[in-house]
């Protein structure tokens, strides 16, 4: 027999032995001696109040089995036709999931000072494009009360794993989205699409962007931030790296403009935010 099955025999004995003996006891309400009443005599044993208390916890015991009484776990790889059991355990994305979200990154990303440059009101939506670990998705989602956060990626793995975080955490306002490689994909409502180092893993930058743009709403946003040239300490290979102008290049040539630049914010990387007209 297996554990399940023990546990919910349990609590089914448990309700047949508090209803013998509550049946019991209305019995011996019914019964006097001389006209005075049996339990002024005979007060109920040890085991009947046990098993009176058990009583009392029984409709807790039924609403833990009555799986109609919690909603269902939404999955959101499953409802895009992801099979579950073909992804990569989560100890074997946990190394690169530690990698994002190392102590050290903070010193020179200033995730916290990223997120206050952009002047959130806290009623957008946010599209975290290439999310990752969510090392920015939760920080949007701690200044985005009456908002909410698409967290969007191509790794089924990172998904889960957001989802996962979003939901032990109690988080209520981060949405996840599994997304290709060649299709953005942002949702029409989006006021905001963050891309933090992320650009210069894509393939086909000009097609990308230009999706990306077309995506947009007029008046929508675009953040971006990449690792600037030079030998630095932190950032891909030099080879990897996409220089200011040619982002520039790249950006407007997909319909977007420059709105504004910080270049005093990060070491190293470049922080550009583009609009789309209209």
């Amino acid at each position: 027999m297996n554990t399940i099955h023990r546990l919910w025999i349990l609590p089914v004995g448990m309700v047949a032995c508090a209803v013998l003996v509550a049946g019991c006891l209305s019995e011996e309400k019914g019964n006097t001696t001389s006209g005075t009443d049996v339990r002024t005599t005979a007060p109920a044993s040890p085991v009947a109040i046990q098993s009176a208390a058990e009583d009392a916890n029984s409709s807790e015991h039924r609403a833990v089995g009555d799986h109609s009484a919690h909603p269902p776990i939404d999955c959101p790889l499953r409802k895009q036709g992801i099979d579950v059991n073909h992804l990569r355990p989560f100890e074997d994305v946990e190394k690169y999931i530690a990698f994002l979200d190392r102590a050290d990154r903070a010193a020179w990303q200033k995730p916290d000072a990223v997120v206050t440059a952009l002047g959130l009101k806290g009623t957008e939506t946010v599209v975290d494009l290439g999310a990752g670990s969510g090392y920015f998705t939760f920080r949007f989602a701690k200044v985005l009360p009456s908002g909410k956060v698409v967290a969007a990626d191509t790794e089924a793995e990172m998904i889960r794993h957001i989802h996962h975080k979003a939901m032990t955490e109690g988080v209520r306002n981060v949405e996840v989205k599994l997304i290709q490689p060649t299709d953005p994909a942002i949702p029409t409502q989006a006021d905001i699409v963050f891309v933090c180092d992320v650009l210069h893993h894509v393939v086909d930058r000009s097609a990308w962007l230009a999706r990306l743009a077309a995506e947009m709403r007029p008046g929508a946003q675009l953040v971006l931030i990449e690792f600037k040239e030079g030998n630095l300490p932190e950032g891909p290979p030099e080879s990897a790296k996409i220089t200011r102008a040619q982002m520039l290049e790249l950006v407007t040539k997909a319909g977007l403009t420059l709105s504004s630049e910080r270049t005093d914010l990060l070491p190293y990387q470049t922080f550009l935010v583009f609009r789309k007209p209209g």
